[in-house]
């Protein structure tokens, strides 16, 4: 069987570079860079970050969440799980893309006493024309040969892939969440506890889905302490 092409991990001087380069070039910056930084601060998928909604990340208060409770029917494997807006910069940058929202009127109510005036239900990412991005019905395989359907959210992916090459770097947003997985192990965060993190039921998933990192993350602890 041949080898799974991985999107590569990457250091936090590259991220750093894209988001810079995506600040400078992008028609959107406040999105782009929200969407770059939910990927790499959460391990969330394209699909998923392109199912989140204004009540996900808001209080009725208009206070942004600490956590976020992704519903079953928008994730990949159909099970909920949890993800944390935590990151010091991510919070930053969803703070500058709800006000570009609110001074563009993007989805806004008729009052503005809940959710900062914008509507709940709507997409958080829009697309420039105000809109949610539109999800794809696509169909594959599982490893026991059963087909399944799935929604896929191209138009953002194919945004994630502009934005990276723009920075010069071939990827997918999926380089979000690898990096994500390797911060967390380096970190000595467990397999297990990365797992479900990132939504896999089986920790031997994990395992190959960030196998190179794992192996670093145990040199280094190796070489800490001998």
């Amino acid at each position: 069987m041949p080898a799974i092409k991985r999107a590569p991990t990457l250091k936090p001087s590259q991220l750093r570079h894209v988001l810079a380069v995506t600040q400078a070039t992008s028609r959107h910056p406040e999105r782009d860079c929200l969407a770059i930084l939910l990927t790499h601060a959460t391990g969330i998928r394209c699909t998923e970050a392109a199912r989140l909604e204004i009540r996900d990340v808001l209080w009725p208060t208009g206070r942004l969440r600490d956590e976020v409770q992704l519903r079953a029917e928008t994730t990949k494997n159909c099970r909920a799980r949890l993800i944390f807006l935590t990151s010091p910069k991510l919070r930053v940058a969803l703070e500058t893309y709800l006000s570009y929202r609110l001074s563009h009127r993007l989805g806004c109510a008729l009052g503005d006493a809940e959710y900062r005036g914008l509507m709940p239900c709507t997409k958080l990412l829009l697309t420039h024309r105000g809109s949610s991005f539109e999800l794809v019905r696509k169909r594959r395989t599982l490893p026991d040969g059963r087909k399944v359907d799935y929604w896929a959210a191209d138009a953002l992916e194919a945004r994630f892939r502009d934005l990276y090459r723009a920075a010069g770097i071939k990827t997918s947003s999926h380089a979000g969440r690898r990096s994500f997985a390797s911060a967390l192990l380096k970190s000595g965060v467990t397999l297990e506890q990365v797992a479900i993190l990132l939504g896999h039921q089986d920790t031997e998933v994990t395992s190959a889905y960030i196998h190179v990192e794992k192996n670093s993350f145990a040199l280094c602890t190796k070489q800490r302490y001998d």
